[in-house]
C-alpha cells in the first residue's frame, strides 16, 4: 500500500501529516507510527498526525508521538495540522477543530503563520525552584542561565523519569529570560529528547513567567531553537484565559511512501 502524506513543521518541530477521511490508516499501529517517524529508517519527525472527519466541526486532530503512541495536545501540530487543513480547501480563514483536550479554534494570518487558541489554564503548581501546569500536555517550568550551554537531554531526562514523573511522564521546560522576552528548550515525553520548538511547552514558559515576575504583561515573545512564537492571553489571579500561540508553519515536502 502506497501512504500519501504531507511533512511540515512549526518552528522547527516536525510533524508527518495524513488525511484519514476515508479512514485507510489503521491508528491501532503503532509499530507502523513509529517507523514512519524514525529519522534514519523512516520520513522522520516528532510526531504523526491524522486528519479526522468530525460531525461537528471542521475536522478532528489525532496526535501521535514518534514512539508511536497517541499524545496529548501538540501546539505546533495544532497549528500545522491548520496550515494543511487550509491548504486542503478544508477551512478558510477561521477553523475549529477537535483534539484529545477537547476544542480548539484557529486562524489562518497566512499559510506560513497560524494562530492556535490554548484551553483555559489554571490549577498551577507553583514550588521552590519550579511551576507545574497543563496546557494541553503536562509541563515543568524551571527558569535558568546560560540555557545556550544546558544539557537539556540529560537534565530534562532526570526530572521526566523522576519518581513523580516516571509512569505518566512529563515534559521538561528550560526558560531564561532575555531582553526581548524568553528563551525556551524542552525535553519532550514521547519524543524523549529535545525538540526545536514545543508548542504548549512555549505556553508553559510564558504563562509561568507571568506568574514569577507577577507583572500586568499579557503577552511574550519567545525564542526556540527552531524559530520564534508568541503567546498572548489574558491574567485573572492564576486564571489564563484567551490563551493563544502563533508563528510560522512550512509545508516542507509532500511524498509517497510503501507500508
Amino acid at each position: 500500500m502506497q501512504l500519501h502524506f504531507h511533512k511540515y513543521h512549526g518552528a522547527g518541530n516536525d510533524f508527518i501529516i495524513i488525511d484519514n477521511r476515508m479512514n485507510l490508516f489503521d491508528k491501532t499501529n503503532h509499530e507502523l507510527i513509529a517507523r514512519l517517524c524514525d529519522r534514519r529508517f523512516g520520513i522522520g519527525a516528532d510526531g504523526l498526525m491524522l486528519l479526522q472527519e468530525s460531525a461537528q466541526v471542521d475536522f478532528r486532530m489525532i496526535y501521535f508521538n514518534s514512539d508511536g503512541f497517541e499524545g496529548s495536545l501538540c501546539g505546533n501540530g495544532g497549528r500545522c495540522i491548520t496550515a494543511y487543513a487550509n491548504h486542503l480547501g478544508i477551512i478558510g480563514k477561521n477553523t475549529r477543530f477537535m483534539a484529545t483536550d477537547g476544542l480548539h479554534e484557529a486562524e489562518v494570518i497566512n499559510p506560513g503563520y497560524i494562530k492556535l487558541k490554548i484551553a483555559d489554564i489554571h490549577d498551577i503548581e507553583t514550588g521552590k525552584d519550579y511551576f507545574y501546569l497543563n496546557t494541553g500536555s503536562p509541563h515543568y517550568v524551571q527558569f535558568t542561565d546560560s540555557l545556550k550551554d544546558k544539557d537539556v537531554y540529560t537534565e530534562g531526562r532526570k526530572i521526566r523519569y523522576n519518581d513523580r514523573f516516571q509512569d505518566q511522564g512529563t515534559n521538561v521546560n528550560f526558560v531564561e529570560f532575555e531582553t526581548n522576552g524568553l528563551f525556551v528548550r524542552t525535553y519532550e515525553r514521547g519524543v524523549e529528547n529535545e525538540t526545536l520548538a514545543c508548542g504548549t511547552g512555549i505556553v508553559a514558559a510564558a504563562i509561568s513567567a507571568a506568574l514569577k515576575e507577577d507583572s500586568d504583561r499579557t503577552s511574550y515573545s519567545v525564542r526556540a531553537r527552531g524559530g520564534n512564537l508568541v503567546v498572548s492571553f489574558n491574567r485573572k489571579n492564576n486564571l489564563f484565559q484567551d490563551v493563544w500561540l502563533e508563528g510560522p508553519t512550512e509545508l516542507v515536502y509532500t511524498g509517497d511512501i510503501k507500508i
